[in-house]
């Protein structure tokens, strides 16, 4: 198959796919008589296996890593092991931070319950005086920084 069909089958961009040829993720494939690229069953294998990986959040450099494993079965897997602890992690931290940033904007959110005019918004107000480096509902008080010398 040519590359536009292959990125459709993979529900892939072109670009994406000549990316991931150009990054070492996706085999090279073979080139027809007229010079065209000529994709397999093997290179919609590994695209699909690249996508489920990326819909994981785990980064290419690590899908390489996990296709290297594909090519040595006979490798030990505490490598595997340890990249999946790291990305669980990862997302650990980051639903932690969600979820301190969603306090905050509840906390944010509680400021202003009616319909008004703007200059009636508690959560302005809250918004304005963080900028101003005052306490605000969501933040509370903010500690000047100063630059390290």
């Amino acid at each position: 198959m040519r590359i536009g069909e292959l990125g459709q089958a993979a529900g892939v961009d072109v670009e994406t796919i000549r990316f991931y040829e150009k990054s070492g993720l996706l085999p090279a494939p073979a080139r027809s008589q007229n010079g065209y690229r000529t994709y397999g069953s093997m290179h919609l294998e590994c695209l699909a296996f690249i996508r489920h990986c990326r819909a994981l959040d785990i980064p290419l450099n690590e899908v390489q890593r996990l296709l290297e494993f594909i090519e040595q079965p006979n490798a030990d897997c505490g490598d595997i092991d340890q990249l999946i602890d790291t990305q669980l992690a990862k997302v650990r931290a980051r639903l932690k931070s969600l979820k301190a940033l969603e306090k905050q904007l509840s906390s944010l959110r509680g400021r202003c319950g009616a319909n008004h005019i703007a200059s009636e918004c508690g959560i302005l107000h809250e918004l304005v005086a963080a900028a101003h480096k005052e306490a605000c509902v969501c933040h509370g008080h903010f500690e000047p920084r100063t630059l390290a010398t």
